[in-house]
């Protein structure tokens, strides 16, 4: 079953534009949850602080979680997120939660997929998907956290390998279809992480997708790192991914020149997740879901994706003004692998 689940998300693809959910930490906020609600009983003495903690509510408050999934799913997604996005032990460590790693990214996958499967038990003519979010970490590995010593870098490339093995792992072994590695800054933490998810599957003994999504520092359309698309493209052209897209960033409207660059280069399907346009000076995000649909519209349009979705201030709102639109889009078709060389410093060389 699991076989045929993860094929059928791959054919799907190649049948219709397929939607992801929206953010999960403003979903969050809106429950108004106290530092006693983080910690529940089980860790009312730990000495860290843990409001913020998001990924810890998959184990002491699941069924906000579930709830969340849920108005994603009910709002047409076709895809949700675990809530695991920082959980591995170079971010957990932040809270005092490391040894929690394994344990948390399960139960994150099981709750999302237990809801996932229920709304497909209603519909199966639509299926749902279970992607594991998959974090850059709060460091990088190739650039130096010290301007006075730039050789200096705050965690090394199998340090981060070692780390984001634990955690795929733990989010194949509960039941995702797909590993989402997103959020990337830095390209090195990405091939970490891509060698990370061929090593989990083989000690999870099960395959499962990879899904690529950067986001740009800047309107230069550079990763924090420095490099282009064309080159990020390059860098990561050997994990055999799903698709490739872009999160985060910007809003659509900003996000639309570089999908349009990423759309034209992929030979794997596309994403896009942008934010629901810039945050405003309380770092709140404006705009609503009628605004925000008009700004996504020329994805659409001009058929450059083959999966939306929201990232930070969006709402199961945005999510359900994307599904209407979605089930009128005609999908983007993944080009042909380029059959030249192709090196990538910051830039790509095409030979």
């Amino acid at each position: 079953m699991e076989k045929n689940q993860i094929k059928t998300l791959r054919q799907t693809l190649d049948e219709r534009v397929l939607v992801l959910d929206g953010a999960m930490g403003t979903m969050i906020q809106k429950y108004g949850l106290r530092e006693k609600d983080f910690r529940a009983k089980r860790f009312a003495e730990v000495e860290e602080a843990q409001k913020g903690n998001n990924d810890l509510l998959c184990l002491t408050q699941p069924q906000v979680i579930a709830e969340i999934h849920r108005q994603y799913l009910e709002a047409g997604a076709d895809i949700i997120e675990t809530c695991s996005f920082n959980s591995q032990v170079i971010s957990m460590a932040d809270y005092g939660m490391q040894d929690l790693v394994e344990e948390i990214n399960f139960q994150a996958a099981c709750i999302a997929r237990q809801e996932a499967d229920a709304m497909t038990q209603i519909n199966p003519m639509k299926p749902r998907f279970v992607v594991g979010s998959v974090g850059p970490t709060s460091k990088a590995a190739s650039i130096s956290p010290d301007m006075e010593d730039p050789a200096y870098r705050a965690v090394t490339f199998d340090q981060l390998a070692e780390a984001y093995t634990q955690q795929m792992t733990a989010l194949i072994r509960g039941g995702v279809d797909a590993l989402l590695i997103e959020t990337v800054f830095d390209t090195l933490n990405a091939k970490a992480a891509i060698l990370a998810a061929k090593q989990a599957m083989r000690l999870a003994n099960r395959q499962v997708e990879i899904m690529l999504s950067a986001t740009l520092s800047d309107k230069a359309g550079r990763t924090l790192s420095g490099q282009t698309l064309d080159a990020f493209l390059a860098s990561v052209a050997h994990a055999d991914m799903l698709s490739i897209g872009l999160n985060c960033s910007f809003g659509a409207t900003d996000m639309l020149p570089f999908l349009r660059e990423l759309a034209r280069i992929a030979p794997c399907f596309v994403s896009a997740y942008p934010n629901a346009g810039l945050p405003n000076i309380l770092g709140e995000y404006d705009e609503t879901p009628h605004t925000m649909a008009a700004h996504v519209q020329p994805f659409f349009d001009e058929g450059l994706v083959n999966i939306i979705g929201g990232c930070c201030g969006t709402s199961p709102q945005h999510i359900a003004a994307f599904a209407q639109m979605a089930q009128k889009a005609t999908p983007r078709k993944p080009i042909a692998p380029a059959s030249t060389l192709t090196l990538s410093g910051l830039e790509a060389l095409h030979i």
